[in-house]
């Protein structure tokens, strides 16, 4: 026979993932919701978990490896929709920890409405992201070319944000082209960069400087429309407060 007629389309992947504390490992997943399929600590370590329509399996690591560079291995799994699952594990973490792990390992990253994508790490620092089939094939993280001055930073941070899960990139890139372009922008872009300001120094942990932020977007004159504009974007900062509980 032909290759052809013997390989047809219908494989399945399953990741080989590391453990560096297998009990830990299945304690975390099962926290999650997921199911152990198999278990095997000795001769040699072997563990098999699944969840709706996905499997992990994990080994154990290699000597060394240190899960808080968070280099240790990962998988993409792709999903129609990446909100419902985002919501599952976050309803899941707050019923067995009291509050969403969204700090240190493990965590979840967390979803803005209309992401197309989320990250999940768990203790041994392996990274689960969850990305949406429909998401776009290309991205320019120095902003789309179509665009310039802070409308093109808006969107550079938006890619540091979503796709890189660099908060802190997108905060420096942001912070510059506001003090660059501060005089050729309009006031709604400003605003817009000074909310966005705001939220990524939630996420970076520094409320005070988000007052600061949030302050000098006071002193912006703007049109009602623009003011409910920039409200919305406001809304995710007290959102991501609200989702990782911060007083």
């Amino acid at each position: 026979m032909s290759q052809s007629q013997t390989i047809r389309a219908n494989e399945t992947t399953v990741p080989l993932l590391h453990t560096h504390n297998p009990q830990v490992t299945l304690d975390f997943y099962q926290s999650l919701g997921f199911e152990v399929t198999w278990k095997q600590l000795k001769p040699y370590l072997y563990l098999a978990l699944e969840w709706s329509g996905f499997e992990l399996h994990f080994g154990t690591a290699p000597k060394g490896l240190d899960p808080a560079e968070e280099n240790t291995g990962g998988a993409l799994i792709m999903v129609d929709a990446v909100a419902p699952y985002h919501e599952a594990f976050t309803a899941a973490m707050r019923a067995a920890h009291g509050k969403v792990l969204a700090r240190g390992l493990p965590r979840i990253t967390r979803y803005r409405p209309g992401a197309t994508r989320f990250t999940l790490m768990d203790p041994s620092g392996n990274c689960l992201i969850f990305i949406q089939r429909d998401e776009p094939e290309s991205l320019d993280y120095g902003g789309s070319p179509e665009l310039e001055g802070i409308a093109k930073a808006l969107d550079q941070a938006r890619n540091f944000r979503d796709f890189k899960n660099d908060d802190l990139a997108a905060y420096r890139n942001l912070k510059s082209a506001l003090r660059r372009h501060a005089d050729t922008a309009s006031a709604v872009e400003r605003a817009l960069a000074h909310a966005t300001l705001v939220e990524l120094s939630i996420a970076l942990d520094d409320p005070e400087q988000a007052k600061t932020w949030r302050a000098e977007l006071e002193a912006v004159e703007l049109t009602e429309k623009e003011r409910r504009l920039v409200e919305r974007e406001l809304d995710h900062a007290t959102g991501l407060q609200e989702w990782r509980g911060d007083a």
